[in-house]
């Protein structure tokens, strides 16, 4: 029986080199990796243009677009790229912002409101330090370029100011210039990179504080999650189990392989010595996938989404995934 071709588009994470590879396969299918290394534009042309039959996506914006009447995606809870969030948080050293409670009443920035780091820093900023979006003066534009627009229509609650920033700025320069005070963002902005005495980071010992987070929420945020074209499922349900069971033996592969190798492909030093710390502080299994191991995470997200306006209600984690992809055949 001929295998069905899934073309995929997606990162080159190591969590799923070992499929792309052909290290591990998925039953059923002949996966065509797409691999592009700017998630931002994957999640484009999949949001807009529905190029792949499959892809990694915005976890903000597939929970918006999940809250709309014929959205056409189906989600498997393979969540290939994580990342604490309190690192993408930017602020103008003149700004007068030595503590998150100073952006009250501030101009800050965010490439898009919908983006999922921002959904989560907003959500952080209230739950610890009771700044709410509505306390914010928020503008949205390109982090580098001078245009960058929401994948999906958005209705905000009035409370919450966006403007959208004149045609040729981009946030990078205006956090520079002092035209915005701060900046969040998933991608770190050049001015940071480029070491500009005008910007710092908000948090200064980041990992500090994003471990203490996590011992007291045991939230490591969710970025992106995978998509199935809705039609192509319809036609064949098993390739949600198919494609969740080869990512997920992909992302366990590639853990052991650390463990196993002493992390002897990794080009940091003490990785596996990192990765040792990473258990201690999140447990055995610390990148988990499906429902229930993420459950008070998704659910976090869902209450911040709803919130901020993502969504007109709070959806339920029972919403986003469909059952063929919620558990597997055990012996």
């Amino acid at each position: 029986m001929a295998l069905l071709t899934l073309d995929l588009g997606c990162g080159d994470y190591d969590i799923v080199r070992p499929l792309k590879d052909g290290n591990l396969r998925a039953e059923g299918l002949e996966i065509n990796f797409i691999t592009i290394n700017r998630p931002p534009e994957v999640h484009w042309r999949m949001g807009v243009h529905q190029e792949f039959d499959a892809a990694e996506m915005s976890f903000g914006s597939f929970v918006a677009g999940k809250a709309l009447r014929d959205y056409p995606f189906v989600g498997i809870p393979a969540f290939v790229y994580r990342k604490f969030r309190h690192s993408c948080a930017y602020v103008n050293v003149n700004a007068g912002i030595d503590k998150p409670e100073d952006l009250k009443g501030k101009r800050v920035g965010i490439p898009e409101w919908q983006m999922t780091a921002t959904v989560w820093l907003r959500g952080f900023l209230q739950d610890d330090y009771d700044v709410r979006p509505g306390d914010i003066h928020w503008f949205t534009g390109g982090l580098e370029s001078s245009e960058r627009k929401e994948k999906v229509a958005l209705k905000l609650p009035p409370e919450i100011k966006i403007e959208n920033i004149p045609a040729g700025k981009n946030l990078s320069d205006m956090l520079v210039t002092g035209e915005i005070d701060a900046l969040l963002t998933a991608q770190v902005p050049a001015p940071y990179v480029k070491r500009a005495p005008q910007v710092r980071r908000l948090f200064a010992d980041t990992r500090a504080v994003e471990a203490d987070h996590f011992r007291r929420t045991g939230i490591f945020p969710i970025m992106h999650v995978m998509v199935l074209r809705q039609e192509l499922f319809q036609r064949h349900p098993w390739i949600a189990q198919s494609l969740y069971k080869a990512l997920l033996d992909a992302k366990q592969h590639c853990i052991e392989g650390i463990f196993r190798n002493d992390a002897i492909h990794s080009v940091i030093p003490w990785t596996a010595n990192h990765a040792e710390d990473m258990r201690q502080l999140m447990g055995q299994d610390f990148w988990p996938y499906g429902v229930e191991t993420n459950r008070q995470t998704l659910e976090t997200f869902l209450r911040y989404a709803a919130e901020q306006g993502l969504t007109e209600r709070r959806l339920s984690v029972d919403e986003l995934f469909p059952r063929q992809s919620l558990d597997t055949f055990k012996v």
